[in-house]
């Protein structure tokens, strides 16, 4: 199996304000077990906490008992699940993915895209990496990329995952 995996070197981390902000659901069909924290959505689902914005068919959401958030949203073939979030740092830079299925664990800031994924940086509006593949992992705590094929992927098949990456400046990658 073939993965491509990319640790990358600059400073900003998803917003930290997001963590304190109420979760905005809006979906066809919600049920909610406040015992258990979790809520099923059904049906154009938009999931909104800040900056995050969670887009899809149908999901799920559990929150755990420090109020963390654990989002998974599956797409449709005509409408994929997306992913966006602005970073922290000086400049309007932002995380942006999509894919059949998009998972989102608040308390670890782990993404993982998985069905033709894309994900995106951008800065200004501006994409400085793109990387394209079966599965996509976004840790944003350790800044590391993974895109990893299907399992069933035949060599011959290649390339299954790609990224283009945008040169890092000199100051961003001295720390």
């Amino acid at each position: 199996m073939i993965a491509l995996s990319v640790m990358v070197a600059h400073p900003a981390h998803a917003e930290k304000a997001d963590q304190d902000k109420p979760v905005i659901l809006e979906a066809e069909k919600v049920s909610v077990n406040d015992v258990k924290q979790v809520y099923d959505l059904n049906g154009q689902v938009l999931l909104i906490k800040g900056s995050i914005i969670v887009t899809g068919e149908d999901g799920r959401i559990t929150v755990d008992p420090q109020g963390y958030e654990f989002v998974d949203v599956i797409g449709t073939p005509n409408a994929v699940a997306s992913f966006r979030q602005r970073r922290e740092g000086p400049a309007d830079e932002f995380m942006q993915g999509r894919g059949e299925q998009v998972t989102y664990d608040a308390k670890t800031e782990f993404l993982t895209l998985t069905g033709d994924a894309t994900l995106k940086r951008l800065l200004n509006m501006q994409m400085l990496d793109q990387l394209k593949g079966w599965k996509i992992e976004y840790d944003d705590v350790k800044q590391h990329y993974q895109v990893t094929p299907p399992k069933d992927a035949k060599p011959e098949a290649l390339p299954l995952a790609r990224a283009i990456l945008s040169p890092r400046r000199k100051a961003t990658l001295e720390k």
